[in-house]
């Protein structure tokens, strides 16, 4: 997910990762779960975050850096945070927000997610989490647990939506040989009203 908030001067080039994009087939796997959170897993969240800053985002999820493991990362302006082997326990209502994706680059749509959710994790301690989450943050949740399940914001999209934006992620970033290329900059993602 994205934000107009900039953290620091750096470029997307300068990020440990690159975000994947719509075509690589790393987006549409179920990511496995952390059976373990050592220093591996730690250094991976200290990458992400800077990677999410550097796009800007306020959420990534580890696929999306093309790692496929159950965690992601974000910051909603309260700092950063990492949720490991996340679980949506209930949800409620519903929310209709014009939403968009670092890893469907430049493009937004209206999409309804419930209001309010109950997540479950762990943090990078191992600690138990449960966080009651509402409007943008419960989206932001909804969102990246979709990258673990290998979902993009064009499987919500009714099919002549999805249509036309498949049409249009073909013709904007591919290259000669039909292969999604990273032609974007930052700003693409969900942002903050």
């Amino acid at each position: 997910m994205k934000s107009p908030l900039r953290r620091t001067a750096r470029s997307a080039d300068a990020a440990p990762y690159e975000v994947r994009v719509f075509g690589d087939p790393v987006l549409r796997k179920v990511a496995d779960e952390v059976t373990d959170i050592d220093g591996k897993v730690v250094k991976l969240v200290d990458d992400m975050l800077e990677t999410m800053y550097a796009e800007p985002g306020i959420g990534l999820a580890a696929p999306q850096v093309g790692v496929q493991r159950r965690l992601f990362v974000y910051d909603v302006g309260d700092g950063p945070e990492t949720i490991v082997n996340p679980i949506i326990a209930e949800s409620r209502g519903e929310w209709v927000y014009e939403e968009g994706c670092l890893s469907v680059p430049g493009l937004f749509w209206e999409i309804v997610r419930p209001k309010e959710i109950h997540l479950t994790g762990s943090d990078l301690d191992g600690n138990e989490v449960s966080i009651e989450a509402d409007e943008l943050l419960a989206r932001l949740f909804q969102h990246e647990l979709d990258h673990l399940e290998g979902v993009l914001l064009l499987d919500h999209l009714d099919d002549e939506t999805r249509k036309a934006a498949l049409k249009t992620l073909r013709e904007r970033y591919a290259d000669p040989t039909g292969s999604p290329s990273r032609t974007s900059t930052g700003g693409n993602g969900l942002s903050l009203p």
